[in-house]
Parts: C-alpha cells; structure tokens; sequence
C-alpha cells in the first residue's frame, strides 16, 4: 500500500516536473486570470488606440530571444534584455505590470509574467478585429536577464534568406515567417528604420527599388533625409488600424513600408504564401490568413518554454 502510495506520488511530481503548456492550465488554481488581463487590455486601449501592436510586439520579442519565458520584461540595469538594441521601441510593460498586480491580488504566486504577455497579445489582437485564438499556458519565467542574449533579432534590414535562418532556428516555418510578418498590419515604425531603404540603399546612395514608384515620394516626405528619425507612420498603407490581411496586398504591389515585409516577396516560397491567400479558390480550398495567423501564435508562444520545475513565478515581473 505504502510503494502504491509513492508510486503515485512519484507519478504526480514527474508529471509536474515535465509539464507541458495546455489550454486551461490556470482553471483551478486562477479561473479568473484571462478575464482579469482582457479586461486590463482593454481599460489601456481606451485611453491609448496603439496599445494593440505594442502588445503583440511585446510577446514576439519575448519568445524570440531565450524564449517565452518574459525575460524582456525584467528592468535590472543598463545589461537588462530589454535595453538590446533589436528591442528598440518595444513597449507595453506597465500593461504587464498592472495586469500582473491585479492577478496577484486574486492568486498570489501562481501565473507567469510570461503567460500575462502571451494573454495580453492575444486580447491585443481580439480588440484590433483580428481573430480570437485559445492561448496555451503553463508558463514559467526565466531567471536570465541579458542585452547580449537579444544580438539575434530579426532586423527589418534583414535579408529574407536571414529571416528563414532565424524563423527556422526557432522552429518557425516559411508560412510562419510570412503570417507573423503580417502583424504589421496594425502599428507603426519610426523614420529611424527607413532611412537606409529611402536614402542609402546602395553604397552610393539611393533607394529601394523595390519600393513602388508611386508610394516613394509620400515616404520621402514622411522621412525627409536629416529629418526628425522618430517621426512614426504606418507600417499598413491604408489600413493601419484593422487586422486584416491588406498589408500582404501592399506587398505584392510594391507598397510595402519595410524592407523586411517587401522581401517576402522576393523569395519563390515566401512569394507562394503571400499570393495563396489571394488565389480564386483560396476560400473554397479552406485557406485562411486569420486562421494561419492564429496558429503560428500559439507555435510561436511554444518556443523554448520553462514549464514544470524550470524557471520560476515572478511577483514582479521586472524584478527577479
């Protein structure tokens, strides 16, 4: 009886040591923790209409560095992850913060800063129109903290042969690169980051010409050269402020803003992903960019997760 006894102890905490991420991980220990951070995300998109993007930045540049485990969130000094040049502009952490607090007033100790993040993300995108998806949780934060860990970023000036290394080295596909790529279709970016594809493209000087003729003169005027580098427009000609799937239309034709999102068309596979979405008998043959995207969410919220014993649950999520 006693041995029956371990063994199932034993059972149980393996179990636990090995955890995986699932749907509902927080239904008995915290069943209020999805309402608290929707209802936190939307109380900040009330006053702040870009709060959407930032959210979904914030996630993505989480995963990517050690993975989903919310170390971009920690703020312990100028070495901090955070202050990593490939995570200029990334914002969005007093939303974790203050959905965190309110979660810990109801369940001290129990979820993960980096669960906060990839729920918030996702209520991020619910509220600009874009699709609903479950987020899988389970998280466990990472106790690493590093700008020099964050040197692997993709960079909008990226070639899009680098971009399927670095999506590739996460376990993200082609079709992942693309519909992640997409999120662009809310937000904005800063003048700093078309500089060189307005003005400098060639070591002489010069622009993209991948940029459409017509599109290049309204960027120049945006982002005069010696201009204010922080001046921001959207990244979605013409449809900034909904999710949808506009902004692969803007590739095709040239009207990209960043050089990333117009390399994607510049490689036959990534090419083939973008026009599949448009095709005649897309609908018919089930293809969806809202369900694609969805999906490569919840691939990207598994890269490198700490679960079980691994890591540990931050009470602040900007201190260790």
């Amino acid at each position: 009886m006693v041995l029956v006894f371990f063994i199932v102890i034993f059972s149980y905490l393996a179990g636990i040591s090995q955890g995986q991420l699932r749907v509902g991980f927080y239904e008995s220990t915290c069943p209020n923790v999805e309402p608290i951070v929707s209802a936190v995300v939307r109380e900040v998109a009330a006053s702040n209409q870009n709060i959407a993007p930032v959210l979904l930045r914030l996630h993505f540049h989480d995963c990517f560095v050690q993975g989903c485990d919310g170390s971009i969130l920690i703020d312990n000094g100028e070495n901090a992850e955070r202050h990593a040049f490939g995570h200029q502009g990334v914002g969005g952490f007093e939303v974790i913060e203050r959905a965190k607090a309110q979660v810990e007033a109801m369940c001290p100790g129990v979820v993960s800063c980096a669960d906060i993040v990839a729920l918030a993300a996702r209520d991020a995108v619910v509220l600009a129109n874009g699709p609903s998806y479950e987020v899988e949780t389970g998280r466990r934060d990472g106790v690493i903290s590093n700008l020099s860990l964050a040197e692997n970023m993709p960079d909008v000036s990226d070639s899009i042969q680098i971009l399927k290394a670095k999506f590739l080295d996460k376990g993200l596909s082609e079709k992942d690169l693309v519909v992640l790529s997409a999120a662009h279709t809310i937000g904005t970016t800063a003048c700093f980051f078309m500089t060189k594809r307005l003005y400098n493209f060639f070591p002489g000087g010069g622009s993209d010409p991948s940029i459409n003729p017509s599109l290049l003169p309204e960027l120049m005027a945006t982002c005069p050269q010696n201009g204010n580098v922080n001046v921001r427009l959207p990244i979605d000609q013409g449809s900034s402020d909904a999710f949808d799937n506009q902004i692969l239309k803007n590739i095709r034709s040239g009207f990209a803003v960043l050089r990333s999102d117009a390399s994607l068309y510049e490689d036959v596979v990534t090419r083939s992903v973008v026009d599949s979405y448009f095709g005649m008998f897309s609908p018919f043959l089930g293809i969806s960019f809202e369900a694609d995207f969805a999906n490569a969410m919840v691939k990207m919220g598994r890269i490198n997760v700490l679960t079980g014993f691994q890591g540990t649950i931050r009470r602040v999520c900007s201190a260790f």
